[in-house]
């Protein structure tokens, strides 16, 4: 074998070689505004100062071309399928003045550069009246074109096409684009100067070509405006050059912009940045100021309207926002809000942000525009003066408490007749939101016993570790709150009384929950720790039955604890367990939660436990006692027999009024502070 056919040979397999790695080399480019790149230009293209590459500009009768400069593989081989690519300009087509437009803008894959013999007007640059049609052309387009003929079987003078060696497209269809959000095609306008962004798509393993149209503010839409099933391997060549090609006429004309270009061989095209694109110049000519003409003329109309407005504008305002603010209140500081803060947090207290409404009012969410902190709003109606400094000064003292197991108390406002108390938001919301109605999702047994057991940590420093003793009075599912880690919080300190560690409580009148009431607060005023406790029994009966204390229309025995205490009589108190809960709980803690629930819930106060014994029981630190050995019995619970609690909430509601769910006070200040 000679050398030469040797050398011949072996430069043959470099060839073949380097055609294969440059076409595994996945060509890919990005340009966010064209300053200092190298890309071919011809005709009237060219790039501006500011980095905007220009097709043309309102010459007539011009073309314009810029490529790639360098050839890329689209074929391993002569003969292999083509490749994938992909691309995504962002591009605008500005008419003259006088609103005449043409010819329109085409992203051109060509087997050489600039487009040899490529016409201006129709011919958008591309072809002649030779050459268009011609398979040998081996030309791939999409077109944006903004004047209809009739020559190429336009749809329109506002479409976009896909050209395959033709002006005659392939496909086409009026500009416009699907929203991901709507169902049907908006319109656009090509010839707006709107800058718009257009996706080219081809999977080469498909042979599917899709091209996307869309706003420059819009992402990019899934559907595209076009979907052609269609292999580009006899059209493509093995190399080829990418770019553009624009065109005006002898009376349409306009610039048309390329504002950034991203290009993909075998993959995505990298999405661009449409912050870093170039600005568009500002277009049309120059507006006349109408300053002195009809500027001035209604600048001194809206001074006088702004004087004459102006004063009852402010107080307006002012009495939008009056609040009451005495002389007393100003050692409180950070603990008082302003009203205005908490009209513009909860966004005027619209009904959107309504949370829930109960017998002392209506709690919205809000935002503190000040730390952008998530808050809950309760309002609650106040018309007498009586007491107030006192209950504020307990607001403000319970604002003072700190434990994981309770919702923070943030402050107060006061406005004419309305009391605000300011809370910190609770993503879940409220416990009974898990336990009735239907609820989306329930709490599971281990959930539940979690919240038990936070709610008694909770009432426990309130009763013994704190610097005061506080008294809650409204102990119930609807004033726990779940966190975004299911703990449970107890909140709404509406009610709570306070009083000195070794101090006897005061004679009040009785508020708080029917169902969760101890008959002796009935008997006596006075709300004790105790008290407190018997409603946390009511609360453990709740959380582990799925059932509210007092329910008319539940099955059997309306009373929850009777209930309870007849299914424990029975020898079989974990049938009282929700039924939603199903098989899945330990039953040892059933049985604990409902006979501590029945303890709790005792006629007389001394034989409850108090809140640290409750925790020691539930930890498992201390066995909790046989209730027989107690002598727990049906005289011995709280709901039973006509001197005990059923009867005397039967008389406190109106023979009009079954909603034994009502709070028996209709506001916290009614004569009790």
């Amino acid at each position: 074998m000679s050398f030469r056919l040797v050398t011949t040979f072996l430069a043959y397999i470099l060839i073949h070689i380097g055609a294969d790695a440059a076409a595994s080399g996945d060509v890919g480019f990005i340009y966010e505004g064209f300053q200092s790149t190298n890309l071919s230009l011809d005709g009237l293209a060219k790039v501006t100062n500011n980095g905007l590459l220009q097709i043309t500009n309102i010459s007539q009768l011009q073309t314009g071309h810029t490529f790639y400069p360098d050839p890329i593989n689209f074929k391993s081989t002569s003969y292999s399928s083509a490749f994938s690519f992909s691309t995504q300009f962002v591009f605008a087509i500005k008419p003259e003045p006088s609103g005449q437009t043409g010819h329109g803008l085409a992203f051109v894959i060509a087997p050489t550069r600039g487009l040899p013999g490529g016409l201006p007007t129709q011919f958008l640059g591309l072809f002649n009246d030779s050459t268009n049609g011609n398979a040998t052309n081996h030309v791939f387009a999409v077109e944006l074109d903004t004047i209809q003929t009739h020559e190429f079987q336009d749809i329109n003078d506002n479409h976009v096409g896909i050209d395959i060696n033709s002006l005659i497209s392939t496909v086409s269809q009026p500009a416009s684009y699907l929203p991901n959000d709507r169902n049907s095609f908006h319109n656009l306008s090509l010839s707006s100067a709107q800058p718009m962004q257009l996706w080219v798509e081809y999977d080469g393993e498909n042979k599917r070509i899709d091209v996307t149209l869309a706003p420059i503010a819009a992402a990019k839409p899934t559907t595209p405006l076009l979907s052609l099933s269609h292999d580009l391997s006899p059209i493509l060549q093995q190399t080829m050059y990418v770019g553009f090609s624009a065109s005006t006429g002898s009376l349409a004309v306009a610039d048309h912009f390329v504002l950034g270009w991203s290009f993909k061989m075998n993959g995505v095209a990298q999405a661009l940045d449409l912050s870093r694109l170039p600005k568009l110049p500002r277009f049309g000519p120059k507006k006349v100021s109408k300053f002195f003409t009809v500027g001035l003329p209604l600048i001194c109309v809206f001074l006088l309207l702004v004087v004459t407005s102006g004063l009852a504008y402010h107080l307006g305002r002012k009495w939008k926002f009056a609040e009451v603010l005495e002389e007393w209140e100003l050692a409180y500081g950070p603990h008082r809000f302003k009203y205005k803060d908490l009209y513009i947090a909860t966004r005027g207290f619209r009904e959107k942000e309504m949370l829930g409404a109960g017998g002392f009012g209506r709690v919205y969410k809000g935002v503190l525009h000040t730390n952008k902190m998530e808050i809950a709003v309760k309002k609650v109606s106040h018309q007498s003066r009586q007491g107030m400094r006192e209950f504020v000064a307990e607001i403000v003292s319970i604002g003072q408490l700190r434990h994981r197991n309770l919702v923070p108390l943030l402050g107060y406002c006061r406005r004419k007749g309305e009391l605000l108390l300011v809370y910190e938001f609770m993503s879940n919301g409220s416990l009974d939101r898990f336990l009735y109605n239907q609820p989306k999702s329930t709490l599971n047994w281990s959930q539940r016993l979690r919240v038990i057991k936070g709610v008694a940590s909770g009432l426990f420093y309130l009763h013994e570790e704190w610097e005061q003793v506080v008294i809650h009075r409204d102990v119930k599912a609807s004033n726990v709150l779940v966190d975004a880690e299911l703990n449970g919080r107890l909140g709404d300190f509406g009610l709570a009384r306070l009083y000195d560690h070794g101090a006897l409580p005061q004679t009040t009148h009785v508020v708080g929950t029917l169902g969760y009431l101890a008959p002796e607060h009935y008997r006596t005023g006075k709300a004790t720790t105790s008290t407190d406790v018997y409603a946390f029994g009511a609360f453990l009966l709740e959380v582990a039955c799925g059932r509210r204390p007092i329910d008319p229309q539940a099955p059997g025995d309306e009373i929850l604890v009777d209930w309870v205490f007849s299914c424990w009589k029975e020898g079989d108190i974990v049938q009282a367990i929700d039924r939603k809960l199903g098989s899945q709980y330990v039953k040892e803690e059933a049985e604990l939660v409902l006979k501590l629930g029945l303890l709790c819930s005792h006629l007389e106060p001394t034989i409850r436990p108090s809140m640290r014994q409750v925790l020691m029981y539930l930890e498992g630190t201390v066995p909790l006692p046989e209730l027989s050995s107690i002598g727990i019995s049906a005289v011995g619970l709280g709901f039973t027999h006509a001197c005990g609690f059923k009867c005397t909430a039967l008389s406190l509601s109106s023979s009009k009024d079954n909603n034994f769910s009502r709070s028996v006070a209709e506001s916290p200040l009614s004569g009790d502070r």
